[in-house]
């Protein structure tokens, strides 16, 4: 990803949950292939890398995928470890393909760090890292919890705490590793991308969005969200981090009759609405974005005519 040759134009489609980030992104790419420009997405979203976990991380169907190239989707099972360093690798041999088929990428998703990681070179690679910590740091997630951590990492690295997913185990987990090797040192400093990218963002109106998560909630248990987890928790231990994923862990408590099924989608809509507005924050930290009001109406036209100006230049 470090030589511009090597690299496609970029459009970057960022959102919070349920904002209409996939439907945008399928209908901006075929609106630009019937121009006769073709694109192509890369995911961004760090729950879909994981395989079988379709229905709850509301994953582009098969059916989307065959109208589309889909990159960054199904990379892992869910009991692999995947950073944000192993999303760089994999988001880099996505683009080098991309820009070989002369293409344009469209990167699409809602995690903050991998659009940033890829669209500002983020130096994920200069990040240290010791198997040995790991493991450590593993292990105490294993016996003391998500909140031991937690606490752990505001003691080393108080900004680091601020800027991380304090709810997401895996992120949790890296950063305490990053803290005990190099405290609260800031992070490297971004590379750039190696040409001019547009960020697009896809907003939609608080109380809009709720309502969308609600009913998006509701539609993924009547989709079967529960049984694609008791079919995952036949395979993998329930214990994993994945698990503990907006949708996995209500219906995981409903498997295990901790919750009745409306408490379950009461709570996976409780915890989105929570998701988003924590989205919100770190997008609003991030220069350069060019939002669309999805509030009303998918804004096509709107992205359209912005990526074909960008094209041009």
């Amino acid at each position: 990803m470090a030589a511009p040759a090597g690299l496609p134009p970029l459009v970057v489609l960022a959102g919070t949950t349920a904002s209409g980030k996939t439907a945008l992104s399928l209908a901006l790419a075929e609106e630009l292939r019937a121009r006769g420009v073709a694109v192509e997405i890369v995911s961004a979203d760090s729950r879909q890398v994981y395989r079988g976990m379709d229905i709850g991380t509301a994953k582009a169907t098969v059916q989307e995928r065959a109208r589309v190239p889909h990159h960054g989707l199904d990379l892992v099972d869910p009991d692999q470890p995947f950073s944000v360093a192993d999303y760089w690798a994999c988001a880099g041999a996505a683009l080098a393909g991309i820009a070989g088929r002369g293409a344009v990428a469209l990167l699409v998703g809602g995690t903050g760090f991998y659009l940033r990681s890829v669209a500002r070179g983020l130096a994920v690679d200069d990040l240290p890292w010791d198997p040995d910590v790991r493991a450590s740091v593993e292990a105490r997630l294993a016996t003391e919890g998500l909140a031991a951590l937690v606490g752990e990492l505001r003691e080393l690295a108080p900004t680091r705490a601020a800027a991380v997913d304090l709810r997401n185990p895996r992120r949790v987990v890296r950063a305490v590793e990053i803290a005990r090797l190099r405290g609260d040192a800031p992070l490297p400093e971004p590379r750039g991308y190696g040409r001019p990218v547009l960020w697009l963002g896809v907003q939609v109106e608080p109380p809009v969005l709720r309502e969308r998560i609600h009913a998006r909630a509701r539609a993924q248990f009547d989709a079967g969200l529960v049984e694609e987890t008791r079919a995952l928790v036949a395979r993998f231990p329930a214990t994993l981090p994945s698990f503990s994923g907006i949708g996995y862990a209500e219906s995981l408590a409903l498997i295990e009759g901790r919750l009745t099924r409306d408490h379950a989608i009461a709570q996976d809509a409780r915890r989105n609405i929570a998701f988003a507005r924590h989205q919100a924050t770190w997008f609003r930290r991030e220069p350069d974005i060019r939002w669309l009001d999805a509030t009303r109406e998918l804004p096509l036209e709107e992205a359209l005519s912005a990526t074909q100006r960008y094209l041009a230049v």
